[in-house]
């Protein structure tokens, strides 16, 4: 908005262009000074400056793989006294984060964008003007049911079906 201001000024005036804006003129004017003059930036914003520098530094010293825990400690460390959720919002406001142990999840199948699918029956309208009128079921494969598929259905009932056993001859 600033920049809009600046633009448009010499023509209309600071104060007729913020009393469209949502904005005070005081705050335009103020943040003109902070502009020209850095100490007159509040306190938090002058040491974030300061800690980004260091936290850049520490993470990719280490590799670009330390998250804000470990950036703290090494923080820490070095003598500076911060806290850990300080790191971490400079380091989201910065754009780094640390490399995750394994996967989130794990991929089971790869879906065939020119297969049939089948066809969807309520248009995902998952309500009911009476009882009876719509059934869902969702099945799933558990492994502490040894392979076997359950059904939730009405209710929340559940059904077990075992798939028959192979036996040696």
């Amino acid at each position: 908005m600033v920049t809009l201001i600046d633009e448009h000024r010499e023509k209309f005036g600071v104060e007729p262009i913020c009393g469209v804006l949502p904005i005070a003129p005081s705050w335009y004017y103020e943040h003109k000074t902070r502009q020209r003059d850095p100490e007159r930036r509040p306190a938090r914003a002058r040491r974030d400056e300061g800690l980004c520098e260091h936290i850049g530094r520490v993470w990719r010293e280490n590799k670009e793989v330390y998250g804000p825990r470990k950036v703290w400690k090494q923080l820490k460390r070095e003598g500076h006294g911060v806290a850990r959720c300080t790191v971490a919002r400079l380091m989201r406001r910065l754009g780094l984060q640390g490399v995750v142990r394994g996967r989130r999840f794990k991929v089971t199948t790869l879906p065939d964008a020119a297969a049939m699918r089948p066809a969807d029956l309520v248009a995902r309208q998952f309500t009911a003007t009476r009882p009876n009128q719509l059934w869902i079921a969702d099945l799933e494969r558990h492994e502490a049911l040894s392979n076997r598929a359950v059904m939730k259905g009405h209710r929340h009932r559940l059904v077990a079906a075992s798939r028959p056993k192979l036996r040696a001859a």
